[in-house]
């Protein structure tokens, strides 16, 4: 029988290795729109996945991506059977295909939001990233549509050295076109993305301070650092008492793979993480809840052994590294994460503080509140009100805790997207036709 494990927090589904892109860093090497791959779990097979990560996760988010997931005519239909489950559904996408006819039919299939992904605001900069001219429009188009039918949405912004400089751009541009969240990733060279110059350590360092600061001081949009461990430490240098140094969980950085976040390959393979191609079992063969609970890949990351910088770290609890790094490039999952460039002075190792969960209650006005939160930010937010109402050493979640941190964390406290910025956005032409 499978041992108790934590329930997972997130499990990414990569539907098909189908694009109508060509990206330099995709890290699933996915192939062009006419080759695809004739092996891919069928319609039945994923709705039994969806159905066992539902037993040991009920509350956990389900990311529909692939290749292009939209690509994939059965995708409304895996989204309502996960949704039906009370499983949170979010989409990953490049937009280009996301008209206003799509939007709606993902939303009566209960996406409860999607990621877009935009790697530059220079039209060019972008297309060529994504190997295709005219795509940055396109997800221009997609954004558009999505605010027109008030689906939610995210920008995935995949940061490297050419375009480290648009971070602060990048921030403005996610609140001005009303985005909830503004993922910012720092990529890990695997797949056709193992060819790809990926950052160097001082525009990485630069980059990663400014997102720390912003995810402490914006008020009207939550940022995060994605593949990015290192937040936690800088997080914590910049404010110690920010509960979110505290809490335990990928919003907040802090690597996850294989403790709350898995995989699931279009083939049907489970690993700890889109960048870690170690398998740990077959959906095909095993049930996905046996191979969360059993599989040596993913008991090992739950059992860290470090090795380098990262085995003599202080911040080896709370941060740890990210673990596909030196797995991608030496073959070793316990190496140093040698985009770090801190020097562990020696001291103590810094202990997390991991809320149990089992003597928090919400009265019935803050569950009425949190309720009213967008569903694609609604963990998060609970997560963080959670971690506030520990820190202050009491038991109970109040209608005025969720207050208190919407205006700290939000302008005029609203949830993040709702107030209207300064900033002016690129101008793009769009179509007249209704289904854009």
């Amino acid at each position: 029988m499978a041992k108790k494990a934590e329930s997972p927090f997130l499990v990414a589904l990569n539907l098909t290795k189908r694009c109508n892109l060509s990206c330099e860093h995709c890290y699933l090497d996915a192939e062009i729109l006419k080759n695809g791959s004739t092996d891919e779990l069928s319609t039945r097979e994923v709705k039994k996945a969806i159905d066992e990560i539902a037993s040991v996760g009920p509350e956990c988010m389900i990311v529909l991506t692939g290749g292009e997931p939209l690509l994939r005519p059965d995708i409304e239909e895996l989204a309502r059977h996960a949704s039906d489950l009370g499983l949170m559904v979010v989409v990953g996408s490049n937009g280009l295909t996301l008209t206003r006819k799509r939007v709606k039919s993902l939303q009566a299939a209960g996406v409860a939001g999607i990621g877009l992904s935009v790697d530059s605001l220079n039209p060019d900069i972008h297309d060529n990233f994504r190997g295709r001219k005219g795509a940055w429009l396109k997800t221009m188009i997609a954004i558009d549509n999505c605010k027109a039918e008030g689906l939610a949405f995210q920008i995935h912004f995949s940061v490297t050295d050419h375009t480290a400089h648009e971070v602060d751009d990048m921030i403005e541009f996610a609140k001005s076109c009303g985005a909830l969240v503004l993922n910012v990733f720092f990529l890990v060279c695997t797949g056709r993305g193992e060819k790809y110059t990926d950052i160097t350590i001082d525009n990485y360092d630069k980059v990663l301070k400014r997102v720390v600061e912003a995810a402490h001081d914006e008020k009207q949009l939550m940022v995060r650092a994605k593949c990015a461990p290192h937040f936690k430490r800088l997080a914590l240098d910049l404010d110690p008492d920010w509960p979110i140094t505290m809490a335990h969980g990928y919003e907040a950085g802090g690597c996850i793979a294989g403790t709350r976040y898995a995989r699931i390959t279009p083939e049907g393979d489970v690993t700890p993480c889109p960048f870690m191609e170690n398998s740990g079992g077959s959906v095909k063969q095993q049930s996905f809840a046996d191979i969360w609970n059993d599989a040596e890949v993913f008991n090992e990351l739950r059992n860290l052994k470090l090795e380098g910088r990262c085995g003599l770290c202080e911040f080896q609890k709370l941060c740890g590294g990210c673990r596909a790094r030196p797995l991608a490039r030496f073959d070793n999952v316990m190496g140093e994460d040698f985009l770090c460039s801190y020097e562990p002075h020696g001291g103590g190792i810094i202990e997390t503080f991991v809320p149990t969960g089992s003597n928090l209650k919400w009265d019935a006005d803050a569950e009425q509140r949190i309720a009213r939160v967008p569903g694609f930010v609604r963990r998060m937010v609970k997560k963080r009100v959670e971690a506030d109402v520990r820190s202050k050493g009491r038991l109970v979640v109040t209608a005025d805790d969720i207050s208190r941190m919407a205006k700290q964390q939000f302008s005029d406290g609203l949830p993040p997207g709702i107030k209207k910025p300064k900033f002016k956005p690129p101008v793009f032409t769009r179509s007249k036709s209704n289904d854009l």
